[in-house]
């Protein structure tokens, strides 16, 4: 009874751990895990009805993991957009199913055990497959992104169903060597350990069905795009479902081409302006050596027999499992919205105190960068006046050079003029008065004589007037006499 309280709380005070974002079909792309993409475009025109395909958000630990195109026809990923992290040990499988594509109103936030959620969940496996599709179904599960090539976070994030198909034992140890190997050799090391290299892995789905429900895939498909905004190179992988069937190389329209009409996996096939011709052959160069070489398999516990283990275990203590949840998941639910609400006050608070620190980190910003510039502009300022002190300087001393260029230019006689101007001027003012004087006694004499003439001229007039009038009268016979007196 202790152990399954411990795990009732575990499960409880724990929630979400693994959570797989469903996204909405009127939301663009999908949405935190568009990163995973090459310029955050999701590859398109994929086979398959669109209605069927659900857009998942792989999420751990609220941090984005890879996103998978889930088919609810198919029950099986038609592709997973991951990012190689580094290659590491398979850790502890605990497999989870996505309660949101069966059951979008159930209230669940992420992932959880098939377990745990069986009579909570209506409909559940009725758009995914669960364990008991795979248990004694004669295949095996195999990861579209491989746990091998994750480690930590994005290795526990991969054990979810939704990032699951069948395929025979041989397949699944082979597809898991190859892919392992060209990925860590050859595509990771050509591209910065795989900083810019983005990765598709995904499967094309068969008439032939697991138990009449999950669909077995007739191919698998290995996609890659190196892009680091420079340069560019890209290639892709395929393999038929069969034994002995290897990963054999192909250029990437080849497999959009096998895919559909009209897919397209990256953005501008991998930026294709920019494929660098030397990358893509040293890629290819390298993806062949790996090709030339023997599978090393190692014979590993299936998931699928793990998984009915696990179910047979489980069985073992059905009635515990019962009774815990009867009464003991209503109290933990009421404690799981409990911690949720105390959780978001949390949050409430630790954001009103960011909110808080971000404003008064803005204002001794703004008062020191207010402060360095009066500081700047008085240095400025002062800059300033001393360029125009020595400009003035520079300037007097000009004006000064240029004064004496130009007194040493000027020629020896002129200056001996100059020089003499004032003695000349000196001996010159007593001419100059007695020529003064001398007009002045002209122009008096001459004021005189006009005088003078002018009285004589009114004499003359005056005396002729009374002359006329003095005189007496003219006879015509004395006129005629006057000769002959003669």
């Amino acid at each position: 009874m202790r152990l399954a309280f411990a795990l009732c709380a575990l499960a409880v005070a724990f929630p979400g751990l693994a959570q797989a974002r469903v996204v909405g079909p009127e939301e663009a792309g999908f949405a935190e895990c568009d990163g995973f993409f090459l310029a955050q475009t999701p590859p398109e025109g994929l086979p398959g009805p669109p209605a069927s395909h659900v857009k998942i958000c792989q999420k751990y630990k609220q941090e984005p993991r890879f996103a998978t195109l889930y088919s609810t026809h198919d029950k099986i990923p038609l592709y997973a957009a991951f990012k190689y992290t580094e290659a590491a040990p398979s850790g502890e499988e605990n497999w989870l199913v996505e309660p949101q594509i069966d059951d979008p109103k159930n209230g669940q936030e992420g992932m959880m055990p098939e377990a745990e959620i069986t009579g909570s969940v209506e409909n559940l496996g009725a758009n995914q497959a669960l364990l008991a599709d795979y248990e004694d179904s004669g295949y095996e599960i195999q990861q579209l992104n491989p746990s091998s090539l994750q480690k930590g976070d994005h290795q526990a994030a991969t054990y979810t169903l939704t990032n699951a198909i069948p395929v025979p034992s041989d397949v699944r140890e082979t597809w898991d060597w190859e892919v392992n190997n060209l990925i860590s050799r050859a595509l990771a090391p050509h591209c910065e350990k795989g900083k810019d290299l983005y990765l598709l892995s995904g499967a094309v789905p068969s008439s032939v069905k697991v138990k009449d429900k999950v669909s077995v895939p007739k191919s698998l498909w290995l996609a890659a795009c190196c892009d680091d905004g420079s340069r560019s190179w890209s290639t892709a992988f395929a393999k038929e479902v069969a034994a002995g069937s290897r990963l054999k190389e192909l250029p990437m329209k080849e497999l959009e081409e096998q895919l559909s009409a009209g897919a397209r996996l990256f953005k501008d096939h991998c930026s294709q302006e920019r494929n660098d011709p030397k990358a893509q052959e040293a890629v290819q160069h390298s993806a062949k050596e790996i090709e030339g070489e023997e599978p090393q398999v190692k014979k590993t516990p299936s998931p699928s027999r793990q998984a009915t283990k696990t179910t047979e275990t489980k069985e073992g203590g059905g009635f515990l499992k019962n009774l815990c949840g009867f009464f003991i998941t209503p109290i933990f639910k009421v404690v799981q919205y409990i911690c949720s609400f105390i959780c978001q006050v949390v949050k409430l608070i630790a954001s009103i105190l960011w909110q808080a620190i971000q404003n008064l980190v803005q204002a001794v910003c703004t008062f020191l960068k207010g402060i360095s510039g009066v500081l700047m502009s008085i240095f400025v300022n002062l800059v300033q006046v001393i360029l125009c002190i020595l400009n003035g300087i520079a300037s007097n001393i000009y004006n000064v050079l240029m004064l004496i260029y130009r007194l040493l230019s000027i020629p020896l006689n002129l200056l001996v003029d100059i020089v003499c101007f004032p003695f000349y001027t000196l001996g010159a003012i007593p001419r100059v008065l007695h020529d003064i004087a001398s007009g002045f006694g002209g122009l008096f004499l001459l004021i005189i004589d006009a005088i003078t003439n002018f009285a004589k001229g009114l004499s003359y007039i005056a005396t002729a007037i009374l002359g006329r009038f003095n005189k007496p009268p003219f006879n015509r016979g004395d006129r005629d006499s006057k000769p002959k007196q003669a």
